[in-house]
């Protein structure tokens, strides 16, 4: 019955050792590009354990099912068609009701308010096998943090059944414009993941461009033209404050990044009208040159163990990706395909590099392998762009732009295999992303 539970969600699975299921070991299954149906899963409403607690009851629920279904990989039976209800949070399942209406998972919670606090208990079964899938759990946070509690719930249920880290409490720093196409006012923005909370971290005042997460989300480095050319600044996302690192005189400092340990920086500077990758202390201390080349060289990221860099350079004649050893020596290119390639972005998980390709007059989104083998074409548009991966490197948001004067940019996401392309919905025209970490 568990081979059931698992296919409806996946056409490749790695299974534990049968061994450790016989023992009631964890499921922990890899999902594929072979996912062929949403797993239907239920969840009735969150029994409301104090008497003001059922309007957020509804809220949590409600976040974690879009959560869920947003994946693509999830699909929610309504509540029309449940047979069984529940009134308290620890009451018998009936595993025959759930099965007589196809759902395999279920997800039972319970909202309890405590002054300004609110708690948050959650338990997930298996229905076919008859099995509570793990412990249940109990979160707590100020009534303020409703949205990051439903958030957490939605990435254990999403951990359980997938194997995989969830990515649904985390953050994402973009541009927020505003305005006709050919005046635009840009200004930095942050909002949760599904497009909420936004907050604005800078005015309109000035060009800002290229927004990116420290490894601990609590730092954003950015390109802004408030000097009248390019200078890289560091924004503390808690405190809104922020300040421009040093330059040496004469030249222009853009498309900034951190290292993952969060200690240094890589960068590109224009000295002369040439373009070079240069590295400093995340104080702007020991600038350090990493090429040197008369091409035009930018957009670097790290590897995610911090020992190499993919950038963008066209010393070959056009526009490829390139990866070298963090602290310089000689580049290897890593794209072979038509047309031209930027904005590398390294997964998380340091399998993958995510890329823009221009190619036959469209613009796309894709990823490869970091010895630029298995080139796969996600998207295809007008103009897509800049790609930035989940924290668990199954998705990736991007900017995407309609033609004409009064197209727009927006952004969407896409799951790496290509399935689940969606706009994300903040409310605004908006460009380059940067996804943060799973927040603490």
């Amino acid at each position: 019955m568990m081979m059931r539970f698992l296919m409806a969600l996946v056409l490749a699975v790695v299974l534990a050792p049968m061994a450790a299921l016989a023992q009631g070991g964890p499921l922990r299954i890899e999902i594929t590009d072979g996912v062929i149906e949403p797993l239907p899963f239920a969840q009735p409403a969150f029994v409301a354990e104090t008497g003001d607690a059922g309007p957020m009851a509804n809220q949590i629920a409600a976040v974690i099912a879009a959560d869920l279904s947003g994946t693509g990989l999830f699909r929610e039976i309504p509540r029309e068609a449940h047979i069984q209800s529940f009134g308290v949070f620890d009451a018998p399942v009936s595993y025959a009701d759930w099965q007589a209406i196809n759902a395999q998972a279920l997800i039972m919670g319970a909202v309890s308010m405590q002054g300004d606090k609110v708690v948050v208990k959650f338990r997930l079964f298996d229905i076919f096998s008859g099995q509570q899938m793990g412990e249940g759990q109990q979160l707590a946070a100020g009534s303020a943090s409703w949205r990051r509690l439903a958030h957490k719930v939605a990435d254990v249920i999403y951990s359980r059944i997938t194997g995989e880290s969830g990515y649904f409490d985390s953050r994402v720093v973009y541009v927020a414009e505003n305005g006709p196409k050919n005046a635009r006012q840009k200004r930095l923005a942050v909002m949760d993941y599904d497009g909420a909370n936004v907050q604005y971290l800078t005015d309109s005042s000035t060009i800002v461009l290229a927004p990116r997460f420290s490894p601990s989300g609590d730092r954003v480095l950015y390109t802004t033209f408030e000097t009248g050319f390019p200078r890289i600044k560091m924004l503390n996302v808690g405190t809104v404050t922020s300040q421009l690192l040093p330059e040496i005189p004469g030249t222009m400092t853009f498309a900034p990044r951190f290292s993952p340990d969060g200690q240094s920086i890589v960068y590109s500077m224009e000295q002369g009208g040439n373009t070079d990758l240069w590295s400093m202390g995340v104080n702007g201390s020991a600038p350090s040159r990493l090429t040197n080349s008369p091409a035009i060289e930018t957009a670097p990221s790290y590897s995610p163990d911090g020992s190499r860099i993919v950038f963008e350079s066209d010393r070959s004649g056009t526009q490829q990706l390139y990866i070298m050893p963090a602290g310089g020596g000689e580049p290897q290119r890593i794209s072979f395909g038509e047309g031209r390639y930027g904005t590398p972005v390294w997964s998380p998980r340091g399998d993958l590099v995510a890329f823009t390709k221009q190619h036959a007059g469209r613009f796309h989104i894709g990823v490869m392998r970091t010895d630029g083998s298995e080139e796969r074409l996600l998207t295809a548009s007008f103009l897509d762009e800049g790609p930035t991966w989940s924290p668990n490197g199954r998705v990736i948001m991007f900017t995407r732009e309609s033609p004409g004067a009064a197209g727009g940019a927006q952004l969407y996401s896409v799951d790496i295999s290509g399935r689940n392309l969606k706009k994300v919905e903040n409310g605004t025209a908006a460009s380059d992303p940067a996804w943060s970490p799973l927040l603490p």
